[in-house]
């Protein structure tokens, strides 16, 4: 087995950059109080038979300011930081990408996990609040190459972690990203997800292996960002509630030998789908902004096959299944939706 198949290999090396990422924030803030460089102590201790230039220096840094902390500065005075003067008040990253100290929150916690059978021999993830119920007991099976890598909670944290994972084309060829919004346990039992369904695409991996990380990306972006429920190619819709956003419980990324598999996992989902209904309206235009708006192919034109009005480079259509209609053997075309 290759060293990056190994537990200390690529989880190993994801959970350590993970959690190094999620605490960029704190770590930019804490790299913002430099101390003086020596105290008026040090300066007593010195020998006092330095040498003319040794002597020149103490002078340059005597005229420096002293760093002062926050409670020591006087009403109106600005703390140097890096021979630069600090803003005062609220800075972004946008701001300042060093010492920013306002972050942008997203509308839940997001939470990546990463699958693999390499990861059987480290400690469990302990199953959160959410998967109370016996939810976690069903899902143990399933759950034993799975662990948690970090959780974020804002814009900043995210690109941090981003930033410092394996994308997908250099995963294992057999591995899982799981993206989770808030506690949702990456498996249908998770009470979010056992009446939900997920809309699904498969790719041949060497054909796309240059572009699934970017199709990765923006599924994520869409997620976290809450615009999965916008129609294609029409701007948001402002009239969109909180609850409404809350329809998309996962992302997850499948890495196999031959093919990468994206799924979007949903809090529900239509007994139905050739009902007319609103909930299959609602699952639909999530189904329709994946493929319009993410995987850049028009809705009139068909991802598999080629030539004519066919996309293309796909294994599968853009196809939504229930998680039920999934477990059960065979398939029956008139419980999916297709795109």
């Amino acid at each position: 087995m290759a060293s990056d198949e190994t537990p200390t290999g690529i989880l190993g090396a994801v959970s350590s950059a993970a959690q190094q990422a999620t605490s960029v924030v704190s770590n930019a803030l804490e790299a913002m109080h430099i101390t003086a460089s020596h105290d008026q102590d040090e300066k007593k201790s010195e020998n006092g038979s330095k040498g003319e230039a040794e002597s020149g220096n103490s002078k340059e840094q005597a005229l420096r300011p002293e760093y002062k902390d926050a409670d020591d500065l006087e009403e109106g005075e600005i703390r140097e930081t890096n021979g630069k003067d600090e803003k005062p008040g609220p800075r972004t990253v946008f701001d300042d990408p060093a010492s920013f100290n306002l972050k942008h929150p997203l509308y839940t916690p997001w939470t990546l996990h990463y699958g693999s059978q390499a990861v059987k021999s480290l400690p469990k993830t302990p199953a959160p609040a959410s998967a109370h119920g016996g939810a976690a007991e069903k899902a143990a099976g399933w759950m034993e190459e799975i662990r948690k890598v970090a959780t974020f909670e804002s814009v900043e944290e995210f690109w941090g972690l981003y930033n410092n994972i394996l994308p997908p084309s250099q995963l294992d060829k057999k591995a899982d990203y799981y993206l989770m919004r808030d506690s949702v346990l990456p498996a249908w039992e998770d009470p979010a997800n056992k009446d939900g369904g997920k809309w699904s695409v498969q790719f041949p991996r060497e054909r796309t292996k240059e572009r699934i990380d970017q199709m990765w990306l923006y599924t994520v972006l869409a997620a976290i960002g809450e615009t999965f429920e916008v129609e294609a190619g029409v701007e948001k819709d402002t009239s969109i509630t909180s609850e409404q956003s809350v329809m998309i419980t996962g992302v997850i990324l499948n890495a196999r030998p031959n093919f990468f598999r994206l799924n979007i996992w949903t809090r529900e989902a239509p007994q139905d789908p050739q009902e007319p209904s609103t909930l299959t309206e609602r699952i639909t235009k999530i189904g329709r902004h994946f493929k319009q708006d993410i995987l850049g192919v028009p809705l009139d034109v068909k991802l598999t096959g080629g030539g004519g009005g066919n996309a293309g480079g796909f294994s599968t259509d853009v196809e939504f299944t229930s998680h039920k209609d999934g477990q059960k053997k065979g398939k029956d075309n008139s419980k999916k939706i297709t795109l």
